[in-house]
């Protein structure tokens, strides 16, 4: 680390990009010779070439969605007095809807309780925790999806059976003239404006990020201070953060460095690179695979072809101990949004990407019969593949032997991402066996690049404690292993490899698993 502390930063705002050059100094030579960072700032829609530019008009709203989420605070605070009593803020949408919110959220000291997902042990947690004093912030930029109106319905009728008013519960944050607003004015619910056009990890400093933090009390001013503070940088050619990491990420896969460990440096905002990751996984679209990992010694933080960037905190200095990356990115929050979110965009001009298409859609959720288990083991049941071999070792095996030069496991749980916790350890457990990128995604959250090349694990479970969602057909047990199916027929349809294993008993299954995963050997 000391040859990166001796080199060169671009700093502003309190953040410092270092040892970017090494590998992006040609990049950014061509980024400036076409006036990108002048362009960008100004929101040119053109950057990304003819086909990108119907798209980029209407989304680059980000760059100043800072401002606008500035317009919000006050309306915040006078809500939040109002609402003083509802100490539990709970926040359900689609993943790509709440993932900004919830790593501002942590970040900032302040976690909501987010319901991404249909497992009915999380639901059922947050039903049972305070249901009197709970503001369920709605989060969706067009509509609810079938997932966030069963959490919608379940809490109405949990405040139903409590006798408080379910209009004052309920706050909704969406764009403008949607289904969704259409919904809330109905409800008599708190209606919020999301910035047009702006998605998913872009929207980190919009309300999407934003109102679900502050009404759970965390410092938001700040952080759009520290955003509105690095705005001067974004279009100089030097002590710009955004333009060297964007061009070291842009040229990593000329280099042959195609996987992007994102590791927490110990210096704090340690959930960053879950939101980081996701951002660059939609702006590049495949050209770049992002893994966060879980410490600097974690397997798959350094390695062949990988670009290790270390992220935290403002230290002055700018790194953390023990780090050894290619890259490190410190400074306080707010400015670590901008300066990703610019980067991304910044990178995509490099790789001809079109960092604002719209991710592939999911399957519809009907649930599929998946046929008898290839095996059986104690609490796991192995539904393998034709091809693959049918017990549980064997066909973890498989999965990772016939990884390929360029190819990464996805393993995606549909689980409880609090309860069935310590199944997060399998990802450095295979990583250390494949010596390949391996991710982690609880689902329903996409997993990183379904489109390109990749093998997939999925994890599920047996569920004995169901929920009902009111008012409809189904369970909530019913929509995750729809969700699921859902996940499987997609990726069946893009010809790739999927072994799914099914947890009859979940405490036990996970313990095997890991176990199962640590024995392995390739």
């Amino acid at each position: 680390m000391s040859d990166l502390l001796a080199g060169r930063a671009d700093m502003a705002a309190g953040l410092a990009v270092r040892g970017a050059d090494a590998l992006g100094a040609s990049a950014r030579a061509t980024l400036v010779a076409h006036d990108v960072p002048a362009r960008l700032a100004a929101a040119d829609p053109a950057l990304w070439g003819p086909a990108a530019e119907s798209a980029a008009l209407d989304r680059l709203g980000w760059l100043h969605a800072h401002r606008r989420s500035r317009d919000l605070l006050p309306q915040l605070a006078e809500l939040a007095a109002e609402l003083s009593d509802l100490d539990h803020v709970v926040l359900a949408g689609a993943p790509d809807d709440t993932l900004a919110a919830e790593v501002l959220a942590e970040c900032l000291g302040r976690p909501v309780t987010v319901l991404d997902t249909a497992d009915p042990g999380p639901v059922r947690a947050a039903l049972a925790d305070r249901p009197a004093r709970t503001l369920l912030v709605l989060a969706a930029r067009h509509g609810l999806d079938r997932t966030t109106d069963a959490h919608l319905r379940a809490y109405r009728q949990a405040w139903a059976d409590e006798g408080p008013d379910a209009a004052r519960h309920v706050v909704v944050v969406t764009e403008p003239g949607t289904d969704l607003a259409a919904r809330a004015d109905e409800l008599g619910a708190v209606v919020l404006p999301a910035e047009p056009g702006v998605a998913g990890p872009w929207a980190a400093l919009t309300a999407f990020g934003v109102v679900p933090a502050a009404l759970a009390g965390a410092p938001v001013a700040e952080v759009l201070d520290e955003a509105e503070a690095l705005t001067a940088a974004l279009d100089r050619d030097r002590d710009n953060p955004g333009l060297a990491l964007g061009a070291a990420l842009g040229a990593a896969p000329g280099e042959g460095r195609h996987t992007v460990a994102l590791v927490p440096d110990g210096t704090g905002l340690d959930g960053l690179g879950r939101w980081a990751g996701a951002l660059l996984a939609d702006a590049t679209g495949g050209r770049l695979l992002p893994v966060a990992v879980e410490s600097p010694d974690s397997p798959g933080a350094t390695g062949p072809g990988v670009l290790t960037v270390g992220l935290g905190g403002a230290l002055g200095a700018g790194v953390g101990p023990g780090v050894a990356a290619d890259v490190a990115v410190n400074g306080p929050l707010g400015a670590h949004l901008l300066t990703w979110t610019y980067a991304a965009a910044t990178a995509a001009v490099t790789l001809r990407t079109d960092p604002f298409a719209a991710p592939a859609a999911a399957a519809a959720d009907d649930e599929a019969d998946s046929g008898p288990p290839s095996s059986v083991e104690d609490a796991i049941e192995v539904y393998a593949p034709s091809g693959a071999p049918a017990d549980l070792t064997g066909a973890l095996c498989w999965l990772l032997d016939e990884l390929g030069e360029r190819e990464h496991l996805a393993v995606t749980a549909y689980l409880d991402p609090r309860a069935d916790a310590a199944l997060a350890g399998l990802r450095p457990l295979l990583a250390r066996h494949t010596r390949r990128p391996v991710t982690f995604t609880w689902g329903p959250r996409r997993p990183e690049h379904t489109d390109t090349r990749g093998r997939h694990l999925q994890i599920t479970g047996a569920v004995t404690d169901d929920l009902e969602v009111p008012g409809r057909p189904y369970t909530f047990a019913q929509l995750q292993a729809a969700q699921a199916a859902g996940d499987r027929r997609a990726l069946a349809g893009r010809e790739r490899p999927v072994l799914r294993l099914h947890l009859t008993k979940r405490a036990a299954g996970v313990a095997q698993l890991l176990d199962t995963a640590g024995r392995t050997r390739t």
